[in-house]
């Protein structure tokens, strides 16, 4: 599944599916269609971004303390943290996303039509198309 906004591809377990415009009937059975949304693993990204940029996704703002023991615990040459540091200042993620990871549960869209393996090709939602599926499912959770 691609990150956009990251311009980063990573293969993912598909965890369930969770909303599809056609038919709930499609949801309840776990069907994978095109312009499905879905929940995926959130591990290989959280993996990635920790490693490009220095920063753990999902993690709570209170133990600072802890963080900074964790971060010594890995031995970084001064190149590599300054270079982390760099791009940390440079980056912002959208924070609904952010909300995501702390779940280690990412909604993804089906871009591909999935054939007999199960395998299929998609893309993280991101921004307004986020919010409008979180939108529809508060909206099926009420009902």
């Amino acid at each position: 599944y691609a990150w956009g906004s990251e311009n980063v591809t990573k293969k993912v377990r598909i965890l369930d599916v969770v909303y599809n415009a056609s038919s709930n009937e499609l949801v309840r059975t776990k069907t994978l269609l095109k312009n499905t949304i879905i929940q995926i693993d959130a591990q290989p990204y959280k993996q990635w971004y920790l490693k490009k940029f220095g920063v753990e996704l999902g993690k709570k703002k209170k133990g600072d303390k802890k963080e900074e023991a964790a971060e010594e615990a890995e031995k970084m040459s001064r190149h590599v943290v300054f270079k982390q540091k760099a791009r940390a200042s440079k980056q912002k993620l959208d924070p609904a996303v952010e909300e995501q990871f702390q779940s280690g549960r990412l909604l993804a869209c089906i871009a591909s039509r999935p054939g007999q393996c199960g395998r299929c090709d998609g893309y993280i939602l991101e921004g307004e198309e986020l919010a409008f599926y979180k939108r529809k499912l508060e909206r099926k959770k009420k009902a």
